[in-house]
C-alpha cells in the first residue's frame, strides 16, 4: 500500500493537486492512502519553499506545481 501526501495550505494549486492524484488513484487501482498535509509545521519538516508538494512513501516527487493525472498515474505504477 502506497502513502500519498499532499502538501499545501489548501490554495487552488494544492486542490488541484488533489483532485488529480484521487483521479490517478482511481484509475490505476493502486493501494494507496491519501492524506492532504495543510499544517505548516507539518510541511515545514519536508523542507519545502512552495507548495503544492505531492509525496509518495515519504519521498518528494513534485513540488512547486500541479501535476498532471498521467504524470501521477506514471509515478504511482513505477
Amino acid at each position: 500500500m502506497k502513502s500519498i501526501k499532499i502538501l499545501g495550505t489548501g490554495c487552488p494549486k494544492c486542490k488541484q493537486t488533489t483532485a488529480a492524484v484521487e483521479e490517478a488513484v482511481r484509475e490505476t487501482g493502486v493501494e494507496a492512502t491519501v492524506e492532504k498535509v495543510e499544517d505548516i509545521m507539518e510541511i515545514m519538516k519536508y523542507n519545502v519553499l512552495v507548495t503544492p508538494v505531492l509525496v509518495i512513501d515519504e519521498e518528494i516527487m513534485v513540488k512547486g506545481r500541479v501535476p498532471t493525472k498521467a504524470e501521477v498515474m506514471q509515478l504511482l505504477t513505477k
